[in-house]
């Protein structure tokens, strides 16, 4: 049955035509959709999470309560007095009670609390070097180390009225240009043994605790056992399918664990020199390895940007610790806070909360890979190296120390002692020798490589010291292991320190 079409006049259907284009034109396109708050919140959910992900929920430090524990020089004990509505990041420390010299009783005048004025706290500023200036300025008037270390009776009194006043009298503090501090003599290192026996790149190293025995990884995927006093080898251990890429000895078990480029983790039991474990989660090569030395922990770092916390015990994997951008390089832990340091080629460092397993802080001071990290022995310092130069930091928050400038090449590991010498080695076989406290560099060597190797082939991939710290054992590309000593022959007198007291340049961060 077919219907029929209703017919309408030409006039009828042009106007009809108009209506609709008319109704398609004259509406905005471009203006935008009206924003409405719920759309708007899922919105900034989502780009929040995106990009802001890996530091959105930071943990809660202790630091931020008592953070006048942390500025230097304060003295355990001491209130500390926040001005009413300020924020209380800013916390004004140094104002207590002081009495004004030496014996002088504390009368009901000296100890009213006054917190200083502005000006006395700029007047402050105008005195310090510029680089500690804005610090100051911005949190903090001086510090109670700062009166004490002022000499007694008027002096002492002159700072505490600057402080409480805020006079003018900004030369009551004022100091000279920094210079360098004389650095501390070291004696040179000389290359005292060479040992040979693997067939590949020696990678890795570690000492045992005991200071009987060394342990190093290869590329030809054996590691290898050596007698530290003597040099002969003791035993190979067989089993990685690649390059061992880290190895490290347990102080608190009969363990050695070793990572290489084949993913995968081992831990090997010493007293029957067989694999007992395996920690299985890294989706690429593990370059990296350390043992927590308080807790039967292990961290491992990766090429998959990762570094993985692992139950020595159990195998499990207690925390991924995610953030980096790239692979993550080597890793440092400490049993102070904070506990875990990862260094990436992202050219990033960060400090890890190991509880929380987030990060604490990321310094992004470096231009270039970050591929070795070292923890002083004695201080709560650290150091890092990369490509374009040495840095030194402290912690908990990695406050920026100094540039330890003039190796120019690619840092692949860094060693310290208690004495203060900093040992980096690199790329291109040089080693330089560094006095910790000053930056200066007191020795540089490059050793032959080993007979039958290519000039090429001379690099240096790890290095520690002994525990006696009286040897120094390096990992090289010519498939070595060489063991420095301090010469013993060596004077002030022979070997001076070649130092001129030049004024410091600024603080390049």
């Amino acid at each position: 049955m077919t219907e029929d079409v209703q017919k309408h006049s030409v006039h009828t259907l042009v106007f009809r035509s108009l209506k609709r284009t008319h109704d398609m034109f004259v509406s905005d396109q471009a203006k935008s959709v009206s924003l409405d708050d719920e759309s708007h919140k899922l919105k900034m959910g989502v780009k929040l999470k995106a990009d802001y992900g890996a530091v959105l929920h930071m943990p809660v430090l202790k630091e931020g309560k008592d953070r006048v524990s942390l500025i230097p020089g304060s003295m355990p004990g001491h209130q500390s007095y926040t001005q009413p509505g300020d924020d209380p990041e800013y916390l004004i420390t140094g104002t207590h009670a002081f009495p004004s010299g030496p014996g002088v009783a504390l009368t009901a005048d000296t100890t009213i609390h006054r917190n200083p004025t502005e000006a006395g706290i700029h007047s402050m500023a105008v005195a310090l070097p510029p680089s500690q200036a804005r610090l100051d300025a911005s949190r903090t008037a001086a510090s109670v180390a700062e009166i004490h270390r002022l000499p007694v009776g008027a002096e002492r009194s002159t700072a505490l009225s600057l402080l409480e006043g805020g006079g003018t009298r900004s030369s009551a503090l004022t100091r000279k240009a920094p210079t360098m501090p004389k650095p501390q003599w070291h004696p040179p290192w000389k290359l005292f043994r060479v040992i040979s026996g693997h067939l590949g790149w020696v990678r890795s190293i570690a000492v045992e605790p005991g200071n009987q025995w060394f342990v190093t990884g290869s590329a030809d995927r054996t590691i290898k056992i050596w007698d530290l006093a003597s040099g002969k080898l003791k035993l190979s251990l067989t089993g990685h399918i690649s390059t061992v890429r880290g190895v490290a000895v347990s102080s608190r078990s009969p363990y050695l664990f070793s990572c290489g480029e084949d993913k995968q983790v081992k831990c090997w039991d010493l007293e029957y020199n067989k694999v007992i474990r395996h920690y299985h989660g890294h989706l690429s090569a593990v370059y990296d390895l350390d043992l927590h030395p308080t807790i039967d922990v292990l961290v491992t770092c990766s090429r998959d940007a990762t570094a993985r916390v692992w139950d020595i015990r159990t195998k499990a994997n207690v925390h991924t610790l995610t953030g980096h951008t790239n692979t993550v390089a080597t890793v440092r832990c400490q049993a102070a806070e904070p506990q875990i340091i990862t260094g990436s080629h992202d050219s990033t460092i960060r400090l890890w909360d190991l509880i929380a397993g987030k990060t604490r802080a990321t310094l992004t001071n470096h231009k270039k890979s970050v591929r070795t990290l070292v923890l002083h022995p004695r201080q709560y310092t650290f150091a890092s190296g990369s490509a374009d130069n040495i840095k030194q930091w402290m912690f908990p928050d990695g406050n920026f120390i100094q540039n330890l400038s003039g190796h120019n090449a690619i840092i692949n590991t860094l060693a310290v002692n208690s004495d203060g010498v900093l040992v980096s080695g690199a790329d291109n076989g040089t080693i330089h020798m560094w006095d910790w406290r000053t930056g200066y560099n007191f020795q540089r060597i490059h050793a032959a490589v080993q007979p039958g190797s290519l000039d090429s082939e001379s690099g240096i991939f790890a290095c520690v010291f002994d525990n006696s710290e009286s040897r120094l054992i390096t990992a090289e590309a010519d498939k070595t292991i060489k063991v420095y000593k301090e010469d013993d022959t060596a004077t002030e007198e022979s070997h001076p320190v070649n130092w001129k007291p030049e004024i410091l340049k600024r603080k390049r961060f």
